[in-house]
């Protein structure tokens, strides 16, 4: 079988041994070298164009049904739970808890949940909701498994690496928010991030606050491709006097849409953390539809002040 194999960036190293793996199986083996921006981002196009049966995505859990043969590989990691005796003391005001991880530590959840069990804590695991496919798993665009049981816990606890995932957590919920980062060794809370992206929302607001002319970001890739919503936004943007254009890609450049020098500023309809996290990357702001909405009501108030 030919065949497609495709990782994340923190598993491209292993690219070369499951290349040699697949084809001692017998199969004629690609490997894409593209960025993978996670499930979201499946190289379907690189497969067609190769004549591949078959994309085997490594890392991911299944994020939707694409009209694709895809396989889906999760990849595991054991990390060392020793750390979790250091969070007892800042845990000690909460009794209720709420636990959430990345795919590749789901399989040590349980494991995490007896221990703070053992501790005198309750622990909920929030189903899988949105595009997450396991019980208190977390991604980038899908932190349902956390914002559901906002109301039913006192605090979060986030088990694995980096702040990318607990930060889009934290942004959907409201108790304080802990993350145990077992490889750097390191435990903090992170709320003081709520009041920060709050600020930091409010100031793309008062600069798109005199734009007229917006461009609404769509990206092809079959996890993030939302034509209809970004014709839902022209249409709301031109109901409320401005002009939108959209604007069509596979991944953002950044560079290209600072190129755009008539655009006063964007709307996001891809990925949902762009809207977050990559907002210094272009001259002008970069809005959330949640943030066009308020924003379209903020000049609609101060309009009727003059």
């Amino acid at each position: 079988m030919r065949i497609l194999l495709q990782f994340p960036e923190g598993l491209k190293q292993k690219a070369l041994e499951y290349a040699k793996k697949y084809e001692q199986e017998g199969n004629e083996v690609f490997v894409s070298s593209s960025p993978s921006f996670g499930a979201c981002d499946l190289a379907i196009d690189e497969a067609k164009a190769i004549g591949a049966e078959k994309i085997v995505h490594f890392g991911h859990a299944e994020f939707k049904r694409v009209d694709f043969n895809v396989e889906y590989v999760p990849y595991y990691i054991d990390a060392p739970l020793e750390i979790l005796n250091n969070s007892l003391e800042l845990l000690k005001p909460y009794s209720k808890i709420g636990l959430v991880t990345t795919i590749q530590h789901v399989n040590q959840l349980d494991k995490i949940k007896e221990f703070y069990e053992q501790s005198g804590k309750a622990v909920i695991i929030g189903k899988p909701y949105g595009f997450a496919k396991v019980r208190g798993q977390i991604l980038g665009c899908d932190v349902g498994s956390a914002a559901t049981i906002d109301k039913q816990v006192d605090a979060f606890v986030y088990f694995g690496g980096g702040m990318f995932h607990p930060l889009g957590a934290l942004l959907a919920t409201t108790k304080p928010f802990l993350v145990v980062e077992p490889f750097a060794n390191s435990i903090e809370f992170i709320d003081k991030y709520r009041d920060i992206y709050r600020k930091k929302s409010n100031g793309k607001l008062l600069a798109a606050l005199n734009a007229k002319n917006f461009g609404i970001l769509v990206s092809t890739k079959n996890g993030q491709y939302n034509m209809s919503f970004a014709k839902i936004i022209k249409s709301k943007l031109e109901g409320s006097g401005f002009y939108g254009i959209i604007l069509v890609s596979n991944t953002i450049d950044f560079e290209a849409l600072n190129n755009m020098l008539e655009i006063d500023a964007f709307v996001n309809t891809a990925c949902p953390r762009i809207a977050i996290d990559d907002q210094g990357r272009t001259r002008k702001p970069i809005l959330s539809a949640d943030e066009l909405i308020r924003l379209i009501e903020m000049k609609k108030e101060l309009s009727g002040r003059e």
